[in-house]
């Protein structure tokens, strides 16, 4: 019933124990969607004791309207200058997405958080990178910062016009699906840089276990249009 999307597994090993991830099926989702709606639809006739729900925070943002059209982002010199260091490897092998290597997308963690805290992390970044510790910009912006899409993370069209903001109280929102459907629900965002929870329905998924299951990521949101999973222990 369940298929991998292509490149990608159902089964993985975490800590001696196998789970399954199960992405669901859901279509075209839009802003006018709701996400409580499409997991009733999509997601509890598949549902079995101890399953974990996970529902992408793209899917939650866009759900929520947390959009900005492309010509509405005023990019500042700031924002410029701090998009032309960020290394996504353009132009090799090994770039994955623009991510937060444009002005605009730059702009949005600016207007997310704060210019103070912005300079504090690029200034930290600065010192720490070249002694061969990355990671410290994102660190100090926070995870909220990090989920921010610039555009052209959308393939399907009208969405490759838009940027995407950081979906409004995902933990909130990860308790409330838990208490709806009786199951752990993460909020996860999984991408070439790393995997982390936004919100957990309660401490027992563990960070680290969020890591370690979604570590390929096995989610799919452009054709593969899979923006929910269901994990299973094996």
């Amino acid at each position: 019933m369940f298929k991998p999307n292509e490149g990608k597994r159902l089964p993985i090993d975490v800590d001696g124990a196998t789970y399954l991830r199960l992405p669901i099926p859901t279509g075209l989702v839009t802003e006018k969607d709701d996400i409580f709606e499409l997991i009733e639809r999509h997601v509890k006739p598949h549902l079995q004791a101890g399953d974990v729900i996970f529902v992408s925070e793209k899917v939650l943002a866009l759900t929520q309207g947390q959009l900005i059209h492309l010509k509405d982002i005023k990019t500042t010199p700031l924002a410029r200058l701090l998009a032309r260091n960020v290394k996504n490897h353009f132009g090799t092998e090994k770039f994955g997405g623009f991510g937060h290597g444009t002005s605009m997308a730059m702009q949005l963690i600016i207007n997310e958080i704060g210019r103070p805290r912005v300079l504090f992390a690029a200034a930290v970044a600065a010192v720490t990178r070249p002694i061969g510790i990355h990671g410290a910009f994102y660190i100090l912006c926070g995870k909220r910062a990090k989920s921010i899409d610039c555009p052209m993370s959308f393939v399907i069209q009208p969405y490759n016009m838009y940027a995407k903001l950081p979906p409004i109280d995902p933990k909130g929102a990860a308790r409330r699906i838990c208490e709806r459907f009786g199951h752990d629900t993460v909020i996860v965002d999984a991408n070439y840089r790393g995997v982390y929870s936004l919100g957990r329905s309660s401490a027992n998924v563990a960070e680290d276990f969020v890591k370690k299951v979604f570590r390929d990521n096995p989610l799919g949101q452009s054709d593969e249009m899979t923006p929910l999973c269901i994990v299973r222990r094996g």
